[in-house]
């Protein structure tokens, strides 16, 4: 699972995706809710600027706290999820690095994991847009397998649950994904290997105490 990554800023992306970056503004750090570049199978030639946590169009915007991460055995028939699938809604979430807890010392320690050659990850998701007013808004989703025997990501979450790990894509599979159907995408969705990753304690900075005497 990811509820928490830094999206790939413009230079990087340039370096890893054909897709033109998009304008606007988004945080270092995204959280559900927040916004994030993303590569649809809609637009393939143009990054778009989508909303993290899938809202179909029936959806209330807090809907955003649950549907951030896919698991892909359950994404065709979830709620949530299955309109996006069925319509083979596919996309690519450029990030240079996900944080999880990590629990091998007995207690949660955050952890930084991304792309050991230094590029971009590109994780797979499905998307969504709806008509808000005058604007066309998109939101996404990362699909998620399971990672109980992955090296790295079963280090992760808490002792007892199921080890799970966002679908890091192959640079070479970018563009067979975009162009996957609902009938074969699951022969995308793979873990990723353990070696071309890299993961180290990345503990948040606290904000420095204003001295005001």
């Amino acid at each position: 699972m990811c509820a928490n990554f830094t999206p790939s800023r413009q230079a990087a992306w340039e370096r890893a995706f054909s897709a033109a970056f998009p304008i606007g503004d988004f945080k270092a750090e995204t959280f559900p809710g927040y916004t994030a570049p993303i590569v649809t199978n809609e637009r393939r030639d143009d990054g778009v600027l989508a909303t993290f946590g899938l809202l179909p169009n029936w959806a209330k915007p807090e809907l955003v706290r649950s549907t951030y991460n896919a698991r892909s055995e359950t994404a065709a028939t979830k709620p949530s999820f299955r309109n996006a699938w069925k319509r083979g809604q596919f996309c690519i979430i450029p990030a240079d690095t996900i944080f999880e807890p990590c629990y091998e010392s007995g207690k949660a320690v955050r952890w930084g994991i991304r792309e050991a050659e230094g590029r971009p990850m590109g994780i797979a998701g499905l998307w969504e847009s709806r008509q808000e007013g005058d604007a066309l808004r998109y939101s996404f989703s990362m699909l998620t397998i399971n990672a109980d025997t992955h090296p790295v990501m079963k280090l992760m979450h808490e002792p007892g649950e199921e080890k799970r790990m966002v679908v890091v894509l192959d640079p070479d599979d970018y563009g067979d994904w975009l162009h996957a159907t609902p009938e074969n995408a699951f022969q995308w969705l793979r873990q990723y290997p353990a070696e071309r990753l890299a993961a180290e304690p990345a503990p948040r900075e606290r904000p420095k105490s204003l001295d005001l005497f």
